[in-house]
């Protein structure tokens, strides 16, 4: 049996995937298109926690203690570190934005 990874979010990842579910929703008028953002969130995330170090890091022009790792949901990415036995949760950002200066 492999390592058993812990998950934990940090509330700017939580603020970002409100905004953009509160955009779909209401911006949009697309409440069910959010409610699937989530669900397909969540999935990805949790599917992720199985083994999170086996994907290879994103290249990011800032020094890190810790390699980000990203997840591509639909036109999002959620970025995360593992620290010890932890997959920390940090971002949810549009991939359309110029990643490097967010992450």
């Amino acid at each position: 049996m492999g390592r058993v990874f812990l998950l934990r979010y940090l509330p700017l990842f939580e603020e970002d995937l409100a905004a953009a579910r509160d955009y779909i929703a209401l911006n949009l008028q697309n409440p069910k298109a959010a409610l699937r953002l989530i669900e397909d969130t969540e999935k990805a995330i949790c599917n992720r926690l199985e083994n999170p170090l086996i994907y290879a890091p994103y290249f990011s022009l800032k020094d890190r203690r810790q390699p980000y790792y990203r997840i591509n949901i639909r036109k999002f990415a959620v970025f995360y570190v593992v620290i010890d036995n932890v997959m920390e949760v940090r971002r949810f950002v549009y991939s359309k934005r110029n990643l490097h200066d967010i992450i």
